[in-house]
């Protein structure tokens, strides 16, 4: 289906992207466009003005500080994510988006948008919850820092406000970290997925079994402390035609234990 017709903005800055989407109720931010060009197709989202952030190198980019905390901008594509050596001082990340789609979707896809589409069957949002990451929202007022657990809101929503862009991710520093997921297919979507961190204690997100996230934190990281967890969070997935919620809450269970042994490995 061919899209309606949409007035398209390319600002130079971020404050001019801002200033854009301050004038205009309608505009959307245009990150890779995986999402949001086929919601549009099929009338899902109707905005009236599409705000290109590609280009602008403000919001691209991966710093490694000393202590080991990555910053990541919120237009970094998978494949710069992948290709980062100081990216490599937090894995995980590198291994999860390699996963994600093909080589296509991974050269236009960025970091930003995935989350901010806040899809519970997307790679990220579980794993940004597990490693405890940190999101920098910009806005008229200037500017605001959330965590993964205040950020993802809801399905398709997030902290990310009318007028507001998210601009970078902040990842603290940290090793020992698992990843687990049944797809559809060997890059689709997840049917279920599951991340875990470990440092000192243990921490668990579930995804594709509510609209955000289920952060878990076990007694500990052996196999029965896991599985009882997972059970204690009395999960309620929906069913659809790749899964029943009896199956994605079996599922939750497998892949939270995967995940946690993965971690633990490391």
């Amino acid at each position: 289906m061919l899209l309606r017709e949409v007035e398209y903005a390319k600002p130079a800055s971020v404050a001019d992207a801002l200033g854009v989407l301050a004038q205009n109720d309608g505009a959307r931010a245009l990150a890779g466009g995986q999402t949001l060009i086929n919601v549009m197709k099929a009338r899902a989202a109707s905005p009236d003005v599409l705000v290109d952030l590609n280009g602008l190198d403000e919001l691209k980019g991966i710093e490694l500080a000393g202590d080991g905390t990555l910053t990541i901008g919120a237009m970094t594509t998978y494949t710069e994510l992948m290709a980062s050596a100081e990216a490599k001082a937090r894995p995980i990340l590198g291994e999860v988006v390699s996963t994600i789609a093909d080589v296509q979707v991974r050269n236009r896809g960025t970091i930003g948008g995935n989350v901010c589409a806040s899809d519970p069957t997307n790679h990220l949002p579980p794993l940004m919850a597990a490693i405890g990451a940190r999101f920098t929202i910009a806005g008229a007022n200037g500017e605001r820092e959330v965590g993964a657990d205040e950020f993802f809101l809801g399905v398709y929503m997030t902290a990310v406000g009318v007028g507001e862009l998210l601009t970078k991710i902040t990842i603290p520093a940290g090793k020992h970290d698992g990843f687990a997921a049944v797809t559809l297919g060997v890059d689709g979507t997840c049917i279920a997925n599951a991340a875990a961190s470990l440092d000192g204690s243990l921490r668990i997100a579930l995804g594709c079994v509510d609209a955000v996230p289920v952060v878990l934190e076990p007694a500990s990281a052996d196999e029965a402390a896991v599985r009882e967890a997972v059970r204690g969070a009395a999960l309620d997935p929906p069913s659809d035609v790749h899964a029943t919620a009896e199956y994605r809450t079996h599922l939750a269970e497998v892949l939270a234990v995967r995940a946690a042994r993965q971690a633990q490995e490391r």
